[in-house]
């Protein structure tokens, strides 16, 4: 499904007013009527229901304008509370507000904290408020009886519903522009914005529905950069099994991977890999460690490799690991391999020979932070597969700073490298190296909890091994894993407690479901 930053989206209404001659007035009534038709349906069942409208002077405020007109028409209560004064609000949304005070709706002004205060108990005893403060424009800091509005708006523990983006979002990048709006629902216009599912802005979102308001379909399946994963979509790119099939046919994937006490890493890479359907699996660890492996490992055939002085892969393991290399037709480095200059030396001679697609991971990613420069004139597919703090260490800023620009975090480190960047964590970003963005929807907080990014990592490479491009198994590996995740909260009543290896009983059920369903 694709999605919209706040610039696309403001040029869509401008093409739609200027190059076909639709009013923004006639897109503002779209707005607005399907705007209150879910409202009703949100008010079905309630005795005479109350609505209270938050409008600011832009064209967001307008649309609840808007609404609050087909809403009085229908027989239901409704009035706005206007954050600024008539006179200020000016095009557009000026006209709708003239037509409301026209028709007899109530406009009441929220200027001051006593405004606030004085419209407490109608606050409170409304059954829905709509905020329509801020739209998508919205790129400063909320302040002064806007973010006093928004606060107390919060500690109502009512029913909102947010009117294109919670005011106070980045519709953009997701993230707080000081305060938002916690709502329960979005109803946002044309097409869903980015925001909507980048954390911290899918937090406040709620549950997101589209509203068509007449915007020409030529302007809306532009080819835009950012999308959201759906089944669909991998109900696309999954492919089902040819009925002569034989382990040959799903490829080959070799694991580098452990330390000492981290084989756990190795082994959760490798069975992930066959759970996502690879034909064969090696894992290949330090020497001292191949008997823990032999012993922990059924399916997954293991392979030792030449270990340094603290029992860690590095250049020593080169000559084998390129033996190893042989045959296979995908490559995982990284899970649990310990972070040293021997690793760096490790993956910049492996960039260099290894022609088969690869995925660094976790301490491998450690390693080559602040080394962007090894993966110039890339011989092959990569994926690297950072969390946070990894990304932080790869961009050299803080993880605050990655959790604020997440997409644009993953779209730096995409072009930098010419890789193919998955960003882990809540709504993993997914950035190929021409600029296409993929937001995953799936997952849940009890997904953060050791191994699940070595699980992921596995994934990914199983996929890539049966021939599934850098983002066909990048997009199916997180939509899939996620929902392992969401499958297995159901299954055990909650998020806390879940390990990672809980995944791997879900992971056949949920690949052969949308290759059964095609």
């Amino acid at each position: 499904m694709k999605l919209a930053d706040a610039r696309t989206i403001q040029s869509m209404d401008r093409a739609a007013v200027e190059d076909y001659g639709i009013s923004g007035l006639q897109l503002m009534e779209n707005a607005g009527r399907g705007l209150a038709e879910i409202i009703k349906r949100e008010l079905s069942g309630i005795q005479n229901p109350q609505v209270a409208i938050l409008a600011g002077k832009g064209n967001n405020g307008g649309d609840g304008f808007v609404a609050a007109r087909h809403l009085k028409n229908s027989g239901i209560s409704a009035y706005v509370l206007s954050l600024s004064k008539m006179e200020e609000i000016k095009g557009d949304a000026g006209s709708n507000a003239s037509s409301w005070h026209k028709m007899g709706g109530e406009i009441f002004p929220l200027s001051t904290k006593q405004d606030l205060k004085n419209f407490e108990n109608e606050l409170r005893g409304s059954d829905i408020i709509v905020d329509a403060i801020f739209g998508t424009g919205l790129s400063s800091k909320v302040l002064g009886i806007h973010a006093e509005v928004i606060n107390h708006l919060n500690s109502l523990n009512k029913k909102v519903i947010a009117v294109d983006i919670p005011s106070g979002i980045d519709a953009t990048t997701g993230s707080v522009l000081g305060c938002a709006v916690k709502a329960y629902l979005t109803v946002t216009m044309a097409m869903p914005k980015l925001g909507l599912y980048v954390y911290p802005g899918r937090s406040y979102a709620g549950r997101v529905e589209t509203v068509d308001i007449g915007i020409p379909s030529k302007l809306l399946d532009t080819d835009l950069k950012w999308n959201l994963i759906t089944e669909d979509d991998l109900r696309k790119i999954l492919k089902p099994r040819v009925p002569d099939s034989h382990k040959g046919l799903y490829g080959h994937l070799l694991v580098v991977a452990g330390s000492t006490g981290m084989t756990g890493a190795a082994y959760m890479a490798g069975i992930s890999a066959m759970r996502v359907g690879a034909g064969l699996t090696t894992v290949a660890v330090p020497e001292s460690l191949n008997p823990i492996m032999e012993v922990k490992t059924t399916e997954v055939m293991t392979k030792p490799l030449p270990e340094t002085e603290s029992r860690t892969v590095g250049l020593v393991s080169l000559e084998k690991v390129k033996e190893i290399m042989e045959g296979k037709d995908a490559l995982v480095i990284g899970p649990g391999v310990g972070n040293s200059e021997d690793i760096y030396n490790l993956i910049k001679a492996v960039i260099k020979v290894v022609k088969t697609p690869l995925v660094i991971d976790a301490d491998g990613l450690n390693s080559i932070a602040g080394h962007p420069e090894i993966f110039k004139d890339l011989a092959t597919e990569v994926i690297l597969t950072p969390h946070p703090g990894e990304m932080a260490r790869l961009l050299d800023v803080r993880t605050s700073d990655v959790q604020a620009d997440r997409v644009g975090s993953a779209t730096r480190v995409a072009k930098q490298t010419g890789a193919t960047v998955v960003l882990k964590g809540a709504g993993t970003v997914i950035a190929d190296p021409k600029g296409k963005i993929f937001i995953n929807p799936t997952g849940n907080p009890g997904l953060a909890t050791g191994g699940t990014g070595d699980i992921l990592a596995g994934m990914i490479g199983g996929l890539l091994a049966q021939g599934y491009s850098a983002i066909e198994a990048s997009t199916a590996a997180a939509y899939m894993h996620g929902l392992a995740g969401d499958e297995l909260k159901n299954a055990q009543g909650g998020e806390i407690g879940m390990i990672a290896t809980d995944l791997l009983a879900f992971i056949p059920k949920i690949i052969n479901s949308f290759i059964s369903s095609q």
